[in-house]
């Protein structure tokens, strides 16, 4: 008879409760893979998040260490206040779309600025999943939802924001990055990238902030799989997988 080996369990800093998460969600994924990194890291006896309002407002029932509740986009603020009263703390957000890059860019903006020493997990599924599937911030050009059913004008809508990119400009970031959660390999590079952004911290080397492509199939009005494949052939050509800015000393890491 064969030993069993134990390939997979659940991490720790996971509940053990089923979700409220659509099928096909992704939010599911980052939570995982944040949980297996705190778990490696040893971190979890020192872990704060914050949790934003959106899809993503009940994370505190679902990982298995300290979370507050912040108001609507108030998220970095809150963070940066937990933080400073306690810097041994290690601090993260985890916000969407609509609450990080519409109500919350004030906040975003002005923590990564100041470089708050917080980490910052940044879901993107281009789209308000909680309320309904409303235009978001980050919703593409042409894009239907339903408050812009015709698709995304960005003659009168605007063009959709790149948090990415506009917080890389900013002289307190260390490390901004984008990764995506549509196949394996991008699950494996969004792990690392979220194992050197709680690096980052540790080390007091100022604001991190991940951001994760994201499917929607509910609001999308597609399966999971055609929501997958729908991610990968409009969301990365205008929203590429990429380093946006990592400051030299996080480049030299080892870990």
């Amino acid at each position: 008879m064969l030993d069993e080996v134990v390939v997979y369990e659940r991490p720790q800093s996971l509940e053990e409760c089923a979700t409220h998460y659509c099928p096909g969600c992704t939010h599911g994924v980052a939570h995982r893979l944040i949980a297996e990194v705190i778990d490696e890291m040893g971190i979890r006896d020192r872990m704060i998040g914050v949790a934003s309002v959106g899809c993503s407002v009940f994370a505190y029932n679902y990982f298995d260490f300290d979370f507050v509740q912040a108001p609507h986009g108030r998220a970095p603020a809150m963070a940066t206040g937990i933080k400073r009263v306690l810097p041994d703390r290690i601090v993260m957000t985890y916000q969407g779309d609509g609450d990080m890059a519409s109500i919350g860019m004030g906040e975003i903006v002005h923590a990564a600025a100041r470089g708050e020493n917080i980490t910052v997990f940044f879901l993107n599924n281009a789209n308000y999943g909680m309320t309904g599937g409303q235009m978001a911030p980050t919703t593409l050009p042409g894009q239907q939802t339903t408050s812009s059913p015709k698709g995304r004008d960005v003659e009168t809508q605007g063009y959709p924001v790149r948090a990415s990119e506009l917080l890389s400009t900013l002289e307190g970031a260390s490390y901004v990055v984008r990764r995506s959660l549509h196949d394996p390999k991008n699950i494996r590079m969004a792990k690392k990238a979220i194992r050197t952004a709680f690096e980052v911290q540790q080390r007091g080397l100022g604001f991190s902030m991940i951001e994760l492509l994201s499917i929607c199939p509910t609001n999308w009005g597609l399966t999971p799989v055609q929501s997958l494949r729908w991610l990968e052939e409009h969301m990365i050509p205008y929203y590429p997988i990429g380093d946006y800015k990592v400051h030299p000393i996080v480049a030299e890491l080892k870990f």
